[in-house]
């Protein structure tokens, strides 16, 4: 190829060229401003992310605390419990023997808990076993042989001051441990009702 044959291209000039409006560029003023306000939007949503998951947490705490005191308490009131069923074990113990010696002492006490266990079962039931330690059954028996219809049975698993009284009907246990605790929960009821 000749180098007639080869035009030369020439860009265009910018004179022809229409004048755009170009945006001006933000003053550094306006770029502060736009800086300002997205580290506070951002400052704001962070904020209250960081408070919800706070929240979230401390609740998460406030169950696992809660749960902790409540498995030490469970054991404490259990063990409550226990400390007033062994003290009231051991006050029947100490108050049996007590009364037990009194009965020995003086057999008439013995004589007025038979006659008030045969009031309580009523004149009109027949077929009346009362039951008494061998030893108490011995020194009550002058009373005891003018009872009619009152069937006399030794019974060696009483101890001395206890009885038992059985009809058709009604069984009393006059055993110092069941009169005792009786007198207990009857306390501790009025006390706890109060």
């Amino acid at each position: 190829m000749s180098e007639a044959a080869v035009l030369r291209w020439i860009a265009p000039g910018f004179e022809h060229v229409a004048a755009v409006d170009l945006p001006q560029p933000p003053s550094v003023e306006e770029l502060q401003a736009i800086t300002d306000a997205a580290y506070r939007d951002g400052f704001q949503r962070g904020h209250a992310e960081g408070l919800a998951a706070g929240q979230a947490d401390m609740r998460r705490m406030i169950a696992q605390m809660e749960g902790i005191l409540d498995s030490f308490t469970r054991p404490l009131a259990r063990l409550d419990g226990e400390v007033a069923d062994a003290l009231a074990d051991l006050a029947t113990r100490i108050a049996g023997t007590l009364v037990g010696q009194a009965y020995r002492a003086d057999p008439t006490l013995l004589a007025d808990l038979v006659r008030e266990a045969l009031d309580a079962v009523g004149s009109s039931s027949r077929d009346v076993e009362l039951r008494l330690h061998p030893d108490d059954l011995g020194l009550l028996m002058p009373q005891l042989m003018t009872l009619d219809g009152v069937r006399l049975t030794g019974d060696t698993t009483l101890a001395r001051g206890e009885l038992r009284l059985h009809t058709e009907g009604m069984r009393i246990d006059g055993r110092l441990e069941s009169r005792l605790r009786a007198c207990l929960d009857s306390l501790l009821d009025t006390r706890g009702a109060a």
